[in-house]
């Protein structure tokens, strides 16, 4: 008996390459919404349909329908991009947005407040600038994303060209993009097959790629699907080793879903690279499942089938098997911030951006305002990190001055006006937009992260480099279970406390306490942040700490991210 398939699977494959009534729907003028089908699709095009949720009782007690509109997110391979393309997308974020930009934990933009009538104008802009959004969120391949190392400029330009290589490879190639959102005419007969890769039917489940340069693992490579660790000799990039089947998420009370941390595979040399994750993906597009969405990810493949079925699927699908890993060490996954000089005479400066948020405010300052002034003087590119953050590269010696000035006049943040807790710290957007989201994330984590300082100060330790992730939900889009705290929301006001990953991304944490309210995850750190400054050895991180004293074990099953430890 053929197992019922779950309506996302059914509107993919009915929906003509992804077209569905989308182009009907944007233009109905009766409704800000779009068909609840259509909303399915639209993900694929880079967009998802919100409301603002603070807004929604009164609106409802006005019998108002809620105020829809729309998070657009960039395709942006490795974080890249130039002046006059930033410049663009600050044009763009006043034309149809809600006047902010926010980097992504992905390397990319997120546009929020876009309202049903400025979706195409937004599309179009988006595409006059060299830029889409095709892929950005959906059943597909989605932003590779890439380590951005400023130090070591020819090997950053590998990794970027091998990042826009794959995302190439692995776009989505139907002409539903260029019709709904471009103008375009349809130039496929019907039944004439459009999507040479993915087929009619996509991807079970979203599949994540991301390439790191050792000793930095800025990308936390273990996260993705497949996960890219370059080898170098003598300042070149031979191949990668190649571990698959990383992913966040989970489901509340459901311990068939869990994170897991990606599995070394082996290693491919370089100029096999893009075969070979394109033969990883197909063995996904083939094998995943496809009856139950919470098991659709590639992670659950890999423990439903295991690694010696999955190494004998590569080696049919790319037609040779995997070499033996080389040796690598991976020593930190945050960001390097201020000045450094890299190959060519050539400057950059990594800016901290809270949260990623792009914007002017009366308590953040003028970041946008300076970012653009920025922009309208540089000559080089801007990447975004993936911790939310920004580098200036590829500065002059002549320009260094200049962006030092508006630096200066708007206050923004080189490292030297935060501390490392600070920097280490992340969120992702939860309120009042996503639709997912069951506590606060993004407005909370300045807030919580200054109780934490204080809390610091109070038990006599330096407000010293510390991962804290805080998402809205147990879906990990800020990568939680890899915070050495880490925080879930549960309910307004409740989280989940997480703790114990270590500091370069390649262990997980476990849940500390279910549900609580800050002030009782206050409450549990204080005593372990004093044992931590009363027993801690030299330069150890405070999840080494936690696991070395036995407070979290440091092997665990995927059960056991379920089960608080008190």
């Amino acid at each position: 008996m053929t197992e019922k398939l779950p309506e996302a699977e059914v509107i993919k494959r009915e929906s003509d390459y992804l077209r569905g009534t989308i182009l009907q729907g944007l233009g109905d003028r009766a409704t800000g919404a779009l068909p609840e089908d259509d909303t399915k699709l639209t993900k694929f095009h880079g967009s998802y349909q919100q409301d603002d949720r603070d807004l929604r009782d009164e609106r409802r007690r006005q019998k108002l329908e809620p105020l829809y509109q729309f998070m657009v997110r960039l395709r942006l391979p490795g974080g890249v991009l130039s002046s006059d393309q930033w410049l663009g997308l600050d044009n763009i974020a006043d034309e149809c947005a809600n006047s902010t930009l926010r980097l992504t934990t992905r390397q990319t933009f997120q546009f929020h407040g876009i309202f049903k009538e400025k979706m195409q104008t937004f599309m179009r802009m988006v595409n006059e600038l060299g830029l889409d959004t095709r892929g950005a969120c959906g059943d597909v391949n989605r932003n590779v994303i890439s380590n951005v190392n400023p130090q070591l400029s020819h090997l950053h330009q590998e990794i970027h060209e091998l990042s826009l290589a794959i995302s190439d490879r692995l776009r989505w190639r139907s002409g539903a993009y260029g019709e709904v959102w471009l103008g375009e005419e349809r130039v496929a007969e019907l039944g004439q097959e459009e999507e040479p890769f993915y087929g009619h039917k996509y991807l079970p489940r979203k599949f994540k790629i991301a390439l790191a340069i050792p000793p930095e693992n800025d990308c936390d490579v273990f996260a993705n699907d497949i996960g890219l660790i370059a080898i170098i000799d003598e300042g070149r990039i031979l191949g990668f080793n190649v571990v698959v089947g990383g992913g966040m998420g989970l489901t509340y009370g459901d311990p068939a879903t869990y994170p897991r941390l990606a599995t070394m595979a082996g290693y491919v040399p370089k100029d096999k690279i893009v075969d070979a994750c394109e033969a990883i993906c197909a063995i996904q597009r083939d094998h995943g499942c496809r009856t139950d969405r919470a098991h659709a990810r590639f992670k659950y493949t890999i423990d439903d089938h295991g690694m010696d079925w999955f190494q004998e699927r590569f080696a049919e699908y790319h037609g040779a098997p995997f070499e033996r890993p080389r040796s690598f060490s991976l020593t930190s996954n945050g960001d390097r911030f201020g000045w450094v000089e890299g190959e060519g005479g050539f400057h950059h400066l990594t800016l901290l951006i809270p949260t990623g948020r792009v914007a002017d405010t009366e308590e953040g300052g003028q970041i946008r305002t300076a970012l653009r002034e920025i922009a309208e003087v540089h000559e080089g590119d801007f990447r975004i990190t993936c911790n939310q953050n920004l580098v200036i590269a590829g500065v002059t010696a002549e320009n260094r001055g200049k962006i030092d000035a508006i630096v200066e006049e708007y206050g923004l943040d080189a490292g030297n006006r935060s501390t490392p807790l600070r920097q280490h710290s992340m969120a992702c957007v939860a309120f009042p937009t996503c639709g997912l989201a069951m506590a606060e994330s993004e407005r909370f984590l300045p807030g919580f992260v200054g109780q934490i300082e204080q809390l610091m100060s109070e038990e006599g330790l330096e407000p010293d480099a510390i991962n804290i992730r805080i998402t809205g939900c147990p879906n990990g889009c800020a990568r939680p279970y890899l915070g050495e705290i880490g925080l879930t929301g549960k309910a307004l006001g409740k989280y989940n406390l997480y703790l114990g990953a270590d500091f370069s991304g390649q262990r997980m944490n476990r849940l500390y306490r279910e549900n609580i309210d800050v002030d009782t995850i206050l409450a549990e750190l204080r005593p372990l942040l004093r044992d931590y400054r009363e027993g801690r050895l030299e330069n150890e991180y405070f999840g080494d700490f936690l696991v070395r004293t036995g407070v979290v074990e440091a092997e665990r099953t995927p059960a056991m991210l379920h089960q608080a430890i008190k």
